[in-house]
């Protein structure tokens, strides 16, 4: 299955604020594309799964 980009919307906890956030994500289906983002935000920020918050996943088109 091919690579597909997915914009990701939510936001996550970093210590009492709570920031948005907007990523493109490269994943094979939507489900895949949440946990590259769980998985970019616990590595890069070091935030845990239950303080990201996604509110929705849009499959791009013609990129």
């Amino acid at each position: 299955m091919a690579e597909q980009k997915y914009e990701v919307k939510g936001d996550f906890r970093m210590g009492g604020e709570v920031r948005p956030f907007s990523k493109i994500i490269e994943a094979p289906s939507e489900m895949q594309a949440k946990e590259r983002t769980f998985t970019l935000f616990g590595s890069k920020h070091r935030v845990k799964r239950r303080y990201i918050t996604i509110h929705s996943v849009t499959l791009l088109k013609g990129e």
